[in-house]
């Protein structure tokens, strides 16, 4: 039996035996740990006792365990796994491919599944529903297709869209814009903004209509007409007050429940990582290949890192219970100081 490791391409073997040590469901399907004394290969989450950390290698998949003389394990079944992941990849293959939407029963029947199991499986790898990965796809070719210069109409229909409402509608909620007005850079948005004083300093708190759409440190007018530089930007009035004295609130505590409206830009994968951000409890944190995990990328480490580093809601979306591998906080965009203190005021909650 060889003992050659072939360790999956974008992870290391520390990153993959923290998956086993944890029993990491999401990591499913990316990697195999193979046990030198028994012989046989598992899953990331195989309910097995683990064995020491010297007895186990790391393959990028089953296959490549198998051809190397071990077998499958039949406790966790990890060869079920690849064909749920094949199964998966097709299907965004199919989504991405397709110039009308794909109901789930199409969807399922072209990959072999029954509806409601390959929603779960679907769900699991890449974090969304098959219907919602459709309508950001859409979202992000309206968006580049607005961005080249396109006629709003036109990219409306390039980017999938069978009528102007639906797009109008899906760019409310993700551009917080029309597409006309995106197109425009922004053109007809008002933003009103406050500069505050919070258990952290400075705090600039900024938001449209729709909602809040920056919370940052150290900034001042300025860098707001630097990011938005055809909105009519303007001081807050009366009744921005409140939201200020939400988001305040936050920094102050940032381990209290906060339901603030945002109205925020990002791709979909930017999304999937701020969405992920949001689900980790206040006091707890997480490394980067943990949330490239839970978010079906295990392999998107340094882009997770990135989306992390473009988070532009400070402390409403929590960037800061994110550290890297070995522990130590990694990096914040407004100080390692005031991240140690965002974590720490956490814990004492």
């Amino acid at each position: 039996m060889s003992e050659m490791t072939m360790i999956h391409p974008t992870l290391d073997p520390d990153t993959c035996w923290e998956a086993f040590s944890r029993r990491d469901r999401d990591m499913d399907g990316h990697f195999v740990g193979a046990v030198l004394t028994t012989g046989i290969y598992c899953k990331p989450s195989c309910p097995a006792r683990h064995p020491s950390r010297c007895n186990i290698i790391f393959f990028s998949d089953a296959e490549s365990a198998r051809v190397s003389g071990y077998r499958a394990c039949l406790r966790c079944r990890p060869d079920e796994v690849g064909r749920d992941r094949q199964a998966v990849d097709k299907a965004l293959s199919l989504i991405d491919l397709s110039e009308e939407p794909l109901s789930l029963d199409a969807l399922a029947q072209a990959v072999g599944y029954a509806p409601h199991h390959f929603h779960r499986l679907f769900k699991r790898a890449t974090g969304v529903t098959p219907a919602a990965y459709a309508r950001k796809l859409r979202a992000d070719r309206l968006e580049s297709a607005l961005e080249e210069d396109n006629r709003v109409t036109d990219a409306i229909y390039d980017a999938g869209y069978n009528a102007p409402s639906r797009a109008y509608a899906d760019a409310g909620q993700r551009l917080g814009m029309t597409p006309s007005a995106w197109k425009k850079g922004g053109a007809g948005v008002t933003i009103r903004y406050a500069i505050v004083q919070s258990s952290l300093g400075a705090t600039l708190i900024a938001a449209t209509e729709k909602g809040l759409c920056r919370i940052s440190f150290d900034e001042d007018e300025g860098e707001l007409r630097r990011r938005f530089p055809a909105a009519d930007i303007r001081p807050a009035d009366a009744d921005f007050a409140a939201l200020a004295a939400e988001v305040v609130a936050l920094v102050d505590n940032p381990a209290r429940t906060a339901n603030l409206p945002v109205d925020v830009q990002g791709t979909a994968f930017q999304q999937a990582v701020w969405d992920a951000l949001r689900a980790i409890p206040a006091g707890e944190t997480r490394t980067y290949s943990q949330v490239a995990a839970s978010i079906g990328k295990p392999g998107a480490v340094r882009a997770a890192g990135s989306a992390c580093g473009d988070n532009v809601l400070a402390v409403l979306v929590p960037c800061h219970r994110v550290l890297r591998t070995d522990g130590s906080l990694g990096g914040y965009a407004y100080g390692l100081e005031r991240k140690e203190k965002l974590l720490e005021a956490e814990r004492k909650a």
